[in-house]
């Protein structure tokens, strides 16, 4: 009998498993397709792959800026979709050399729960079975597809696509269309515009990137519609053909778009389905697996992080749910918090935001301060980025005197956020905040150039 079982090997199960193993629980870990999950294999790791591709051509056709001539610069599609199996398949080989360095057992198998034996739990594969006294549940998620007419059809026959196959196209696409202005979207929208599609975002919303902050946000949609994409908000989809998709404004009238190739980013959903959880009863609701904040489920001695629990659909979220899953396992006090929760959109220029939006404190009821500067207060952004522009904006409990947000568009925004995430989740005050040390030149002293903006009180 094993200590744990751990069922996805996406990086909430890996990284639990790895934490496991060496902690010396006994551990097993199944994964029915390959090491590293969707973001490793589908999602996070080789759409960045795509994008610093794109970003190296952007900055080759702008280098005359900086006194730098390039000529004949061009974006070789396919060499960039090879490099991107390549970066994928180092680093799933790395995830595998960590599963034998813990002493984690890897059964490559789809694991069904088969209800409980005395002092654990069963689980089933094709191999055989496999008992534990503790599961971990980190099954992650799959894409939305939502009951809009012909979309599953065309998603079969080729013209639709998810997050999976937009990443492996061998050709690009003239004409893209993208369902959904959220994350994925957005960055794959952005890829193949600097790649040479020309691309349409189609959005329910009357704004893009879900709940990034509103006026980030509307830099973002600015920047992009600049380099050529089309965004259709307030537009919600009303069916797929061959070669088209159709949809309808806020006016109700009929808007037909016309493409190669469309892409559906519409969201994400917990993959809690034929898990075998009905066997030993652990509770579900319409966003996932029910956990509380120490990962523990209904039934004792079961857990689940990541994707699963339908919280916060970003690896870095899973990372830290399974590590306070693997604590409590351990009898070592810990519990999830998610007021410092970066979020990350990776187009050029990046978004990057964490705590309280100005949309989210009045939501809340929270009295806050705002202020904001253009990051061209920033020595080394004004240096490197000709003509450039960006925006820091920090919100600050208006009683308390502490940081509750932090939101930027510009470089490094995401290199940067972590140190942002930081003051919220420490309770930084201003004044505190002011008496932090900023490398110079860098782009982070943004950060401190708006903090000084506060007044101490």
């Amino acid at each position: 009998m094993f200590d744990l079982i751990v069922i996805g090997g996406g990086p909430a199960g890996y990284l639990a498993a790895e934490r496991a193993g060496h902690a010396g629980l006994k551990t097993c870990l199944y994964e029915m397709d390959s090491l590293g999950g969707v973001c490793l294999n589908e999602g996070c790791i080789p759409s960045k792959a795509l994008l610093h591709s794109a970003k190296l051509y952007e900055y080759a056709t702008h280098s005359a800026a900086y006194g730098v001539k390039v000529e004949g610069a061009s974006l070789d599609h396919a060499a960039v979709v090879a490099r991107r199996g390549k970066v994928v398949k180092t680093l799933v080989s790395g995830v595998g050399a960590k599963m034998r360095g813990a002493g984690v057992t890897v059964i490559k198998e789809k694991a069904t729960i088969a209800g409980r034996v005395e002092g654990g739990f069963k689980v089933a594969s094709a191999g055989g079975e496999q008992t534990a006294k503790r599961l971990l549940i980190a099954a992650g998620s799959v894409p939305v597809m939502p009951p809009i007419p012909g979309l599953r059809e065309q998603y079969a026959a080729g013209f639709v696509l998810t997050n999976k196959e937009i990443l492996q196209l061998p050709e690009v696409p003239k004409e893209l269309i993208v369902i959904g202005g959220g994350i994925i979207g957005l960055e794959m929208g952005a890829y193949y515009n600097t790649a040479g599609s020309r691309v349409t975002v189609i959005e329910m919303l009357d704004h893009i990137a879900g709940p990034t902050d509103g006026e980030i946000r509307e830099l973002l949609r600015a920047e992009y519609e600049k380099k050529g994409i089309k965004f259709l908000l307030s537009h919600k989809v009303t069916g797929v053909a061959e070669g088209k998709v159709l949809c309808e404004d806020a006016q109700g009238r009929q808007v037909e778009v016309a493409a190669d190739k469309a892409l559906c980013s519409i969201g994400r959903r917990a993959s809690f389905q034929d898990l075998g959880l009905e066997t030993i009863g652990v509770e579900i609701n319409r966003a996932g697996i029910v956990t509380d904040d120490k990962g523990r489920t209904n039934v004792e001695n079961v857990y689940a992080a990541g994707d699963v629990n339908g919280r916060h659909m970003l690896a870095h979220t899973a990372y830290r749910e399974s590590e306070v899953a693997i604590n409590t396992m351990l009898g070592k006090k810990d519990v999830m918090r998610y007021q410092a929760n970066p979020s990350v959109i990776y187009t050029t220029p990046e978004v990057a935001g964490v705590g309280y939006t100005e949309e989210g404190a009045q939501e809340a009821g929270i009295e806050y301060e705002v202020k904001k500067l253009s990051m061209r207060y920033a020595g080394r952004f004004v240096a490197e980025n000709e003509g450039g522009d960006g925006l820091c904006k920090v919100l600050v409990n208006k009683k308390h005197r502490n940081v509750i947000g932090v939101h930027m568009i510009g470089s490094y925004a995401s290199e940067i956020i972590w140190g942002a995430a930081a003051m919220i989740e420490s309770e930084l005050r201003v004044q505190d905040a002011k008496e932090l040390i900023f490398p110079h030149p860098t782009v982070s002293e943004i950060i401190r150039e708006v903090i000084w903006e506060f007044k101490d009180q």
